[in-house]
């Protein structure tokens, strides 16, 4: 029979989850200000160490992600919309080039298909308006938004400030048998999610500027949205080189039609993988993570396939944790006397 101490932890997870699920709606703004605490803590901490306040440590820090999160939204994304715009734009005149060289294309009528890819873009902006006007029509709707995204740094802001204080409180309700064992799991599941989120954004973005830096020096069209394209899946190993290849090549052959602007594109993106191998991954990831890369693939594949979007967006991170979970389970296996055979 289940010793009853181990019953009090198991109801009061169960009790969690089941409020979790009812109260999924409303918890959003709360997951992502926790996010956004968990990813800023360690700045804050190391502003602390210097003898910054922590109150102050905070503010500079909440500075810095606000206007990280403001150049993205106010620059960089209008930008690449712009230059995908102008994209679709030259797309016809490069096309009739192409069909003028290879008489085969001729007979594919690739100028409709530039038109119906133009018309579904201008689809997407007006459907964009419509849900916007209909939000703004639905005044308890926009409301609730607009509070949901003004809670947002609210809530990062004290989460930021009593995070220490938090993990402590914590801390002390674990029961004193299991405190070690927890405080051990916890401390790597730490390493490994600060590894994968910090890093591999880190390693993202970076891909991103090589790749945008690239493609500009070469003078292809795009760079800044194909960059950023290649560089926001390269979270799944190779997927990133294989789409900016296959994007930068096609915008690469459409523009110039020579074959030195494929084999620069080759060698930007070759030059990125060599730079994410050597450079990038073992600088801002290292070896914490320890997933092999068929591990990252079907983890991502089967997020998507049981939670769709927001399945694989999370994946990785739950695979982290998991992969954590499972080498303390083989460590105390193998101290185990199963294993011995005593």
């Amino acid at each position: 029979m289940m010793d009853n101490r181990a019953l009090v932890p198991l109801a009061i997870a169960l009790i969690l989850a089941g409020l979790l699920w009812l109260l999924a709606p409303v918890l959003t703004p709360f997951a992502a200000a926790a996010l956004l605490a968990y990813l800023g803590d360690p700045l804050v901490d190391r502003l602390e160490a210097r003898r910054v306040p922590r109150t102050l440590g905070v503010v500079l820090v909440f500075l810095l992600l606000a206007g990280a999160v403001l150049a993205a939204v106010m620059v960089i994304l209008p930008l690449a919309g712009e230059q995908l715009w102008r994209l679709l734009e030259r797309l016809p005149g490069w096309l009739e080039q192409a069909q003028a060289r290879f008489p085969i294309l001729a007979e594919l009528d690739l100028t409709r298909l530039v038109e119906l890819a133009r018309e579904h873009w201008q689809a997407a902006g007006g459907w964009a308006q419509t849900v916007l006007a209909s939000a703004s029509r639905s005044g308890l709707a926009l409301l609730a938004w607009l509070a949901n995204l003004l809670l947002i740094p609210v809530l990062t802001f004290y989460l930021l400030r009593d995070w220490d204080n938090l993990v402590a409180r914590i801390r002390e309700l674990l029961p004193r048998p299991w405190e070690p064992l927890i405080v051990d799991l916890t401390r790597d599941a730490d390493e490994a999610l600060g590894a994968f989120l910090r890093g591999q954004v880190s390693v993202m973005l970076a891909l991103a500027a090589v790749y945008a830096g690239g493609l500009w020096a070469l003078g292809i069209n795009a760079p800044i949205l194909i960059g950023l394209l290649a560089g926001l899946v390269s979270f799944i190993p190779y997927l990133g080189l294989v789409v900016g290849i296959a994007v930068a090549g096609l915008v690469a052959w459409f523009q110039f039609q020579e074959v030195w602007a494929l084999l620069g594109v080759a060698a930007v993106f070759g030059i990125g993988q060599v730079l994410e191998t050597a450079v990038f991954t073992p600088w801002f990831v290292g070896d914490r993570i320890g997933l092999h890369p068929v591990a990252v693939i079907f983890a991502v594949l089967a997020g998507g396939q049981l939670f769709g979007f927001v399945g694989m967006l999370l994946a990785l991170p739950a695979a982290a944790v998991i992969a954590v979970l499972l080498r303390h389970a083989h460590q105390r296996y193998l101290e185990s006397e199963a294993y011995a055979g005593e």
